[in-house]
């Protein structure tokens, strides 16, 4: 019997800063770098990997097609649709040291499913390696979270920290659908 593989695209989603880019980066290359470079339009990486199945725990390959996309608020609505479009999952990304970005994700999760109907979320709370400018709580996130019905997570693109745990806990959701 030929192997069940899995082939989805999800999207990063919050404000301009928040991390996106690099947690990809972190994700795929396991690298990260400090200079900032916004991200001008969408980029596209790919990451493999293997997640149990959770009815009869068989490992289920699946392709991640990571979009990037820019997060000024003057881009949003032209680009939104052509990002959204066939999207199956989403990141939704705040930065722990600005409180603002958690309160954006509103936005933004309308935005996403707007164009892909509800779809498997997982919320992240990126720079918690700043410890000392730390304006949202995980208890924050996770409120915002259970309202999805999505888990959150504290990350860290900086260090790695719970990056892979985010991203294959998205994969694992998109498997049970």
């Amino acid at each position: 019997m030929p192997e069940e593989s899995r082939k989805v695209k999800i999207c990063l989603i919050g404000d301009v800063g928040v991390g996106k880019t690099s947690l990809i980066r972190r994700f795929v290359l396991d690298v990260f770098d400090d200079k900032y470079i916004a991200t001008i339009g969408t980029k596209v990486t790919k990451r493999e990997l293997r997640v149990q199945h959770p009815k009869d725990r068989r490992e289920i390959p699946v392709t991640l097609l990571i979009w990037d996309i820019m997060g000024q608020p003057s881009f949003r609505e032209v680009l939104r649709e052509a990002y959204f479009y066939g999207a199956q999952g989403g990141v939704a990304v705040c930065d722990v040291t600005n409180r603002e970005t958690l309160n954006e994700l509103r936005y933004w999760i309308k935005a996403m499913t707007s164009t892909t109907g509800p779809v498997p979320l997982v919320f992240l709370g990126n720079k918690v390696d700043l410890t000392d400018r730390l304006r949202v709580t995980e208890a924050d996130l996770e409120a915002l979270a259970k309202k999805h019905n999505a888990p959150a997570l504290m990350t860290s693109a900086k260090t790695g920290y719970n990056v892979s745990a985010a991203f294959v806990r998205l994969a694992e959701a998109l498997v049970q659908r």
